[in-house]
């Protein structure tokens, strides 16, 4: 077992010339002794501007050295509140004045909306630098004052979910939490200083945070940050810096997918596994992205509440349940119907989580506290059932669970079944209004190309291997299924930016 941190600084306890980071644009190896001296002397830097226990910083940075150096230091020195670079105008301004930000970090060039943003909201802006020889800091930083270290109890993270409904939530972490987080994912993977983690998630979000960059530092690893996602470069940069795992969402192991199908020929031995969470990901894709990369694909389950990770599959010799989430993680969790009731095992319900990665509580919102707490435990408004092996299965979200005629029907069940078809590269379900069963099945699908499938075709497929109070009454035909900045796919929206066609 790891030993756990109690603060981030805990993460940073590997001394010596070890590599923590490598930038591979630029074929840059940062020592843990070196990463530490430049989280130490940024964090310093903001203390010495003003910054306090608890006082937020915001970042609009690129993933890279300086995301993690700037994200360490200010959870250190305050509290870190990592912002999409790639936000609009408008809510760069909404979201430095819901954080209450007190400074705002940016790269050297771009992050004009964010700049522009931070000045109508009077918040200072310091300009993150790194150097050629990989020295990160801040142009023209304070001096005069060090940072004090943080407690367990001080919130080191602040993120926003936006839940099903209304403004976004903000969601503080405190340190225990993010330690406790990545050492349970440190375990579940039995990483060690031999395992080189590379980053493909952004740095804003939480699964980037905590799987791809927290947990590998906590262990003695290594971390390959790239600036930016690239599938084109992937297996060079496996083979260059012996990758042996990274974790992702669906829109990008499928990316990589469809790429490694070209170069099979040229597979590296370091890859040990590959994990994907923050999203569900069909059947027929694990079992083909084993296939193509011949190691163990596991799905874990997490949120931004739970500082990540709340269950996951076991790696091998452990068994693997493919189709489900794997078994709770340093999380206790459990199924509940809507009055409350723990349900046994096999039964349908919401699943509930407590334990020591799993927030507090909202920031000032008693009402959204009081909707997602029931008797000490969290609502995560995901609906599944725990077998008896106690592995849970996720079945959906229960907003999205469509209502047809008195019928629940999963959009999973739906995704799964055309996504076996085989002119189907992509597909989400989802339910639109109806005058009179509320609900209707519809689905939008992405095909192959060259392909020869239509919606006829499609609809008889579904109609062949599907009850038929489950078969899409509509499939639309689209070039692409939007997702959010993390991979996911939001039903609702995709619902919505169809519903006007012509059915």
């Amino acid at each position: 077992m790891a030993k756990f941190a109690d603060t981030l600084l805990g993460v940073l306890q590997f001394a010596g010339c070890r590599t923590a980071v490598v930038v591979p644009e630029v074929n840059l190896h940062v020592s843990y002794d070196c990463l530490r001296q430049q989280v130490m002397a940024m964090a310093d830097a903001l203390a010495s501007a003003g910054i306090r226990r608890g006082d937020r910083v915001a970042m609009a940075l690129p993933n890279g050295l300086p995301a993690i150096v700037s994200f360490l230091a200010a959870s250190i020195a305050g509290t870190a509140a990592p912002l999409n670079p790639a936000y609009p105008y408008e809510e760069f301004l909404f979201f430095l004045g819901d954080t209450n930000a007190h400074v705002l970090l940016c790269p050297p060039s771009g992050a004009e909306y964010a700049r522009s943003a931070a000045a109508d909201r009077n918040i200072p802006v310091f300009t993150v630098e790194m150097s050629g020889e990989g020295t990160v800091h801040l142009r023209d930083a304070p001096k005069g004052t060090s940072a004090t270290a943080p407690t367990p109890e001080d919130v080191a993270l602040i993120l926003h979910t936006s839940g099903s409904t209304g403004r976004p939530k903000r969601v503080p972490l405190h340190h225990h939490h993010l330690a406790v987080s990545a050492g349970n994912i440190v375990n579940t993977y039995n990483l060690s200083p031999d395992d080189v983690s590379l980053c493909i998630m952004p740095l804003f979000h939480i699964h980037g945070i905590m799987a791809s960059t927290l947990a590998p530092l906590l262990s003695g690893g290594t971390v390959v940050a790239p600036t930016k996602f690239n599938p084109l470069a992937f297996w060079r940069t496996v083979r260059e810096y012996h990758v042996s795992w990274y974790s992702g969402v669906p829109t990008m192991h499928q990316m990589l997918l469809a790429r490694t199908r070209h170069e099979r020929s040229v597979h590296p031995g370091s890859l040990r596994f590959i994990r994907s969470a923050s999203a569900p990901l069909p059947l027929e894709v694990i079992h083909k992205m084993e296939e193509a990369f011949a190691v163990p694909f596991v799905e874990a389950y997490g949120m931004t509440e739970a500082s990540h990770q709340m269950s996951a599959n076991p790696l091998p010799p452990k068994i693997c349940k493919h189709g489900s989430v794997g078994a709770p993680t340093g999380v206790r969790i459990s199924v509940m119907d809507a009055s409350g009731k723990h349900l046994p095992r096999g039964e349908r319900g919401e699943v509930v989580i407590q334990g020591p990665s799993v927030f507090d509580g909202y920031e000032n919102n008693p009402e959204a506290n009081a909707r997602a707490f029931v008797s000490g435990w969290f609502r995560t408004g995901d609906q599944g059932f725990l077998d008896a092996d106690n592995y849970l299965h996720l079945t959906g979200r229960i907003k999205d669970i469509i209502i047809r005629g008195g019928e629940n029907v999963s959009p999973r069940e739906i995704d799964e079944v055309l996504l076996r078809h085989p002119a189907v590269a992509e597909a989400v379900t989802f339910g639109l209004a109806h005058p009179t069963l509320g609900e209707e099945v519809a689905a939008a699908v992405v095909l192959h190309e060259p392909h020869g499938a239509t919606q006829t075709t499609l609809l008889k497929y579904c109609r062949e291997h599907l009850a038929e109070y489950k078969c899409p009454k509509k499939i639309y035909l689209v070039k692409n299924i939007p997702t959010t900045a993390t991979g996911k796919i939001r039903r609702r929206a995709v619902a919505a930016a169809l519903a006007d066609e012509p059915r």
